[in-house]
């Protein structure tokens, strides 16, 4: 009985770990590590922003995004930091940076703000980005 128990269970925690890392690549990117370029549809900015964001009720979140928009200090050399705020994206062309948490993701973006468009380091929801295939 014992000599069956070890492979059953080992054969069962392969199963589950295939099973879970495919479902994992199916919903978006869950590494840095998975792919360099992606496609993001969703909500970018400042860590913050984007805590508050999820924080708040889903009837509400629309209205955050509109009442604080994506601002950044641009530099001379024209790259945008210190952002806040929040900015909706579709479908766009970003390179995946690094991980920021389980659920959160840094990525580079070229962003619209008052004074051009600027190449901006923010973080994004992993389940919003699709790797480049």
């Amino acid at each position: 009985m014992k000599t069956l128990l070890a492979p059953t269970i080992a054969a069962l925690l392969l199963t589950c770990n295939t099973v879970a890392h495919a479902d994992a690549s199916s919903t978006g990117v869950t590494s840095a590590d998975q792919c360099s370029v992606a496609h993001l549809t969703g909500v970018g900015g400042s860590v913050q922003s984007l805590r508050e964001y999820l924080a708040a009720p889903d009837r509400d979140r629309v209205r955050y995004v509109i009442d604080h928009p994506i601002q950044c200090k641009v530099s001379d050399d024209g790259r945008a930091s210190d952002c806040t705020g929040l900015d909706s994206f579709r479908n766009e062309r970003v390179s995946v940076y690094d991980d920021i948490d389980s659920n959160m993701m840094s990525v580079v973006v070229r962003v619209d703000l008052d004074h051009g468009t600027a190449p901006a380091i923010i973080a994004v929801l992993k389940k919003d980005l699709r790797c480049d295939q």
